[in-house]
């Protein structure tokens, strides 16, 4: 195997991790939906820790909505996870699923 074969089957197999991306040739799609999910609920505990107010807003809704982002939005490598916690706060206000903040106005200024 080439390193650009092996480059493209990791590339494949992170998209199938972070996107739901069909699993690649080789791989155990159930397994890796396994390892999917605890990629998720890993970034999940992240914004949450990062973030402490958004599970303490939104409560029950922090799990489903931060899951539908995550689908909408998979995370980027070059993305730090503070940025995508901030990010995750932009489109809960702009869903109405979340009231601006005071420093999201200047912040968005």
């Amino acid at each position: 195997m080439t390193r650009e074969d092996l480059a493209a089957r990791q590339a494949a197999l992170l998209e199938t991790l972070l996107t739901g991306a069909p699993a690649p040739s080789g791989f155990d799609p159930a397994r890796l939906l396994i390892e999917a999910d605890v990629l998720l609920t890993k970034r999940r505990k992240l914004v949450a820790y990062l973030r402490p107010d958004l599970p303490e807003a939104l409560g029950e809704r922090f799990r489903p909505l931060f899951d539908a982002y995550a689908a909408e939005h998979p995370k980027a490598v070059t993305v730090r996870a503070r940025e995508y916690a901030d990010t995750f706060v932009t489109w809960l206000v702009a869903r109405g699923d979340l009231p601006k903040p005071r420093w999201f106005q200047r912040w968005k200024r």
